[in-house]
């Protein structure tokens, strides 16, 4: 989206930023940081686990646990299998050594290797149990293990805080409304003619439904032809929007054998600084050909319109009620951007760090993975993580103002609401309801929904405006003059 943009639902909130069921981040030394003393304390029934999680700021909180060996022992002790499989001891066959001489041999080893493999499960064990919601990529903070007595470790991670909304009902805001005129129906309509045009020979160009073929030699300012820089056989579609527009013009009424100037100006950036460098050519004109549009037939119609439409009128009403349904889109599109930015311009405040990268990866991953899909030549990943740097932040802001919104409203997706979309969605799919409502429990569906429920609120609880897209390009054009 434009402007501020739309969230994707809960975007990379539990997915590849935390990478849930892999290893926790590591962190140098083991001295745990200071704390706060406000904290919570968990005690499982079993009396061998203790945990504590601590609140470390408004948006971090800390995990202690300590373990007691004979818990761990299970592990410990596949850890030990695992490991005899690659061992080689004078005397015996790799991975037949006996299991008492490696234990004496390797032991301690073995063990402080396999704890921080134990702590990480151990963890994501804890998130479970215990419901917490890490929103970045945990770390381990601290490790203790005493072999044959416990194990120790810390875990400090980004929550998302608890926020004191404010002014996100009663808003004022714009919906912009599009009108479709007949001369956007006639410009697709010659769009979608255009790949069965045919082309016949002309004597002159007399207007932009021609193409030229043309010799483009470069010249310096003062005319002179630099080396190096002629093509020859460029084939040039003057009814083609994206055409220089001195082109367009300055080959209006020229015959084939005759010449024309154009010259085009490239910028860009070096770092801040923008550069502008103006390239002068010569045009000569060797083929002019007129552009042949076919007659609409009912089997062209037919086909452009997938048998959605027969004859021209036919084919206008089809076209336009297309462009309309674009148009609401785009309508209601700018419209959420709008309300949500009043939202988080409100409230604004500072997201947790990991959390705006977690989320900044995801966005940048996605754009790699359709430039790969689309096959996107010269793809400037660089330029790319440039781009979604402020949409990340902001994103990252939107998600927790939403939870905390669903929260002081009391906005919620009930099962019965999983089951209604589950049934719906059965029908087409074929899919047992039970399985669709297990499938949307599982991803990403419910937070999607969630999402859908708190900007219907924040629509019904605004003051919405409707302009027209006309009137206000006007506005801001006047305003513009002005100033």
């Amino acid at each position: 989206m434009q402007a501020y943009y739309k969230t994707f639902a809960r975007l990379a909130e539990l997915a590849d930023a935390l990478d849930l069921g892999s290893s926790i981040e590591r962190c140098g030394g083991s001295s745990p940081p200071s704390r706060t003393n406000n904290y919570i304390k968990h005690i499982f029934k079993e009396d061998y686990l203790d945990i504590k999680v601590n609140q470390l700021t408004d948006s971090q909180q800390e995990v202690e646990v300590v373990l007691n060996y004979d818990e761990i022992l299970p592990e410990i002790e596949e850890a030990y299998k695992e490991e005899r499989k690659t061992i080689a001891i004078d005397g015996f066959r790799k991975g037949k050594a006996p299991m008492g001489m490696i234990k004496k041999l390797y032991g301690e080893a073995i063990e402080f290797k396999a704890s921080e493999k134990i702590a990480n499960k151990k963890f994501w064990d804890v998130v479970d149990e215990k419901e917490l919601k890490p929103i970045s990529t945990p770390q381990m903070t601290d490790i203790d293990f005493v072999p044959g007595t416990k194990l120790l470790f810390k875990v400090k991670y980004e929550v998302k805080p608890l926020l004191e909304l404010k002014n996100y009902k009663g808003l004022e805001v714009e919906k912009t409304i599009f009108t479709v005129k007949d001369e956007e129906v006639e410009r697709e309509i010659d769009f979608l003619l255009k790949p069965h045009q045919t082309f016949e020979n002309a004597e002159k160009v007399e207007d932009r439904d021609f193409r030229i073929t043309v010799n483009l030699q470069r010249v310096d300012p003062e005319g002179v032809p630099m080396v190096g820089s002629r093509s020859e056989n460029i084939l040039i579609d003057l009814s083609d929007e994206k055409v220089n527009l001195q082109i367009k013009e300055n080959a209006l009424n020229k015959k084939a054998g005759e010449s024309f100037e154009f010259t085009f100006v490239d910028e860009h950036y070096h770092g801040e600084e923008l550069h502008k460098e103006e390239f002068k050519y010569i045009a000569e004109i060797s083929k002019i050909e007129k552009n042949v549009k076919p007659e609409l037939t009912e089997e062209l119609i037919k086909k452009l319109t997938k048998d959605k439409a027969a004859t021209p009128e036919e084919l206008h009403s089809f076209l336009k009620k297309n462009i309309e349904d674009y148009y609401t889109k785009q309508s209601e599109e700018m419209l959420i951007n709008n309300l949500l930015g009043e939202v988080v311009k409100n409230n604004d405040f500072t997201p947790p760090p990991g959390y705006v990268s977690s989320v900044h990866k995801r966005m940048v991953e996605l754009e790699k993975e359709n430039a790969k899909r689309y096959k996107t030549p010269n793809f400037d990943e660089n330029a790319v993580s440039e781009y979604y740097k402020p949409r990340a932040e902001w994103n990252a802001k939107w998600q927790i103002i939403l939870e905390n919104l669903a929260a002081a409203e009391n906005i919620k997706v009930e099962d019965s609401e999983l089951e209604e979309l589950a049934k719906v969605e059965a029908e087409t799919t074929g899919i047992s309801v039970a399985k669709l409502v297990k499938y949307y429990k599982d991803t990403n569906r419910i937070e999607m929904l969630l999402e859908e429920k708190v900007i219907k609120f924040l629509k019904e609880n605004s003051n919405i405006k409707e302009v027209n897209a006309e009137d206000k390009l006007k506005e801001k054009k006047e305003k513009s003059d002005e100033s």
